[in-house]
């Protein structure tokens, strides 16, 4: 220890926004929602009775994986800095003490921890009257990054801001010297659309399918239609999206891959999430009682699923690809809905059982990630690495029912209704038949990646096959 750093008061670090790119109250509130749902009906209660006890109870019944919480690397490099210069550390935080000592035991820096303990909530004034009380006025220098710190700023030698606002950081120095400054991370636009997934939005393509298998893809009225239920559902997918992220934190941090998700990294606060996801889900139906009273019901069940999948389904075996596929089959019925007709079997039917097929590459592939890290079990999932034959028999199976149900369609009445030169049509069997066997094999090699539908889209071989399909289909259409 170094004299000057030994006659240097205690560094007392906040946890919540400082220490750590996240709230700990609003991701175990999340928690328990996730895990113990009737349990959120006693949260007013718990509230009434005072913050201190509302963490507390949420403490009690909800575990926080804190080794893999998003901490502030900049803020653990400068207080390995002071800690090495000799310097006392103390952790003070209005988290309950039930994660703070877990965050002090994992991250082995601190002296001292000082938080809520059920009884008395320890933030803004009283947390300053506690640190006076511990060490005296001015007798600390506080880092913290929210107008709750401006009395523990005020009472503290020396402020150190981070990740603050711009309101906050000019308060800060009116109030107290400022030392340092730690610049907010960037929270963008750019995060945002990476939040909502906006890219996801292609799959919405699905609710053109009844027009463009009826054949009126040029009606301008019925386009405009179908045009408002692809806005419609894109809204609400990006709203379950948030929903989805916020309550799969967690295992994201796990994953070698979604860990950079931003409400895993720290970049978007889990009230944002929740803010932003009932705005668009608000703005989602709207738009779709515009379309229509039909097409607002598909959306509403589409909702409903996707909430299902959310909270209870993806941790199910088998029936979380039931589900995911059923959502795509949901948009084609929207999609139906939005512009009044009504989908064929044969459409249902195909979509079904290749989306099963698509929803299990998804599964497959992320077993094959999680054997090659030495896991048994993928993270929040039912599945083990040792079902990855049985999940690649079922997968496979559902591919080639999918085009079973194509060879049978061309038998039909539609076929023979609906286009000139149907004999052309059987081209598209050997077409889909090896896009699914390509796909099987792609991710056998472990060459696929999270999402089977965003990998067709980018590779190039998947293109030509979904084009060849389309120009064969309208070839059919013409007399040869």
């Amino acid at each position: 220890m170094t004299a000057a750093a030994a006659a240097e008061p205690p560094l007392v670090i906040d946890l919540d926004g400082t220490l750590l790119r996240s709230d700990l109250l609003q991701e175990s509130a999340l928690r328990l929602l996730q895990v113990a749902p009737l349990q959120v009906l006693r949260v007013p209660a718990w509230l009434l009775a005072g913050k201190a006890v509302l963490k507390r109870r949420i403490a009690e019944r909800v575990d926080i994986d804190v080794t893999t919480l998003p901490y502030d690397e900049r803020v653990l490099h400068w207080i390995d800095e002071e800690r090495a210069r000799g310097r006392r550390l103390v952790l003070c935080t209005a988290s309950d003490a039930h994660y703070a000592e877990a965050v002090a035991q994992h991250l082995g820096r601190f002296d001292e921890v000082i938080a809520s303990d059920g009884l008395s909530n320890i933030s803004a004034q009283r947390k300053a009257q506690a640190l006076v009380q511990r060490f005296g006025a001015g007798g600390f220098d506080y880092a913290g990054n929210a107008g709750d710190d401006l009395p523990v700023w005020a009472a503290a030698r020396r402020a150190i801001v981070v990740s603050a606002s711009a309101a906050v950081r000019a308060a800060a120095r009116r109030t107290a010297t400022v030392e340092r400054e730690f610049d907010p991370l960037p929270a963008g636009p750019r995060v945002w659309l990476r939040a909502v997934r906006l890219h996801q939005w292609l799959k919405n393509l699905l609710v053109f399918l009844p027009l463009l298998g009826a054949h009126r893809l040029g009606e301008m009225a019925l386009l405009a239609q179908a045009l408002l239920a692809f806005v419609a559902f894109g809204l609400c997918a990006s709203s379950v999206y948030l929903l989805n992220d916020l309550m799969d934190v967690q295992s994201d941090r796990r994953h070698p891959r979604k860990q950079m998700r931003p409400f895993a990294a720290g970049q978007l606060s889990p009230a944002a999430g929740l803010a932003v996801s009932g705005a668009l889900l608000v703005a989602a139906f709207a738009l779709a009682l515009k379309t229509g009273a039909a097409f607002a019901g598909w959306l509403a069940v589409y909702f409903g699923v996707t909430l299902a999948y959310t909270f209870w389904l993806k941790r199910k075996l088998v029936l979380d690809a039931l589900a995911l596929a059923g959502l795509y089959t949901l948009r084609v019925i929207g999609g139906a809905a939005a512009v009044a007709l009504t989908p064929s079997f044969w459409l249902l039917a195909f979509s079904l059982f290749l989306f099963l097929s698509l929803a299990f590459v998804k599964r497959y592939s992320e077993l094959l990630v999680m054997q090659d890290e030495g896991r048994s079990a993928a993270a929040g999932r039912s599945y083990m690495t040792q079902d990855l034959a049985l999940v690649a028999m079922l997968g496979v199976n559902a591919g080639f029912a999918a085009v079973l149900v194509l060879a049978l369609y061309l038998d039909s009445e539609n076929v023979t209704r609906l286009y000139r030169t149907p004999e052309l049509m059987w081209l598209t069997v050997p077409l889909l038949l090896y896009w699914i066997s390509r796909m099987w094999v792609k991710a056998h090699r472990s060459q696929m990646d999270d999402d089977p539908l965003m990998y067709a889209v980018r590779d190039p071989t998947s293109l030509a096959c979904g084009w060849l399909f389309l120009a064969v289909l309208w070839l059919a259409t013409l007399p040869w």
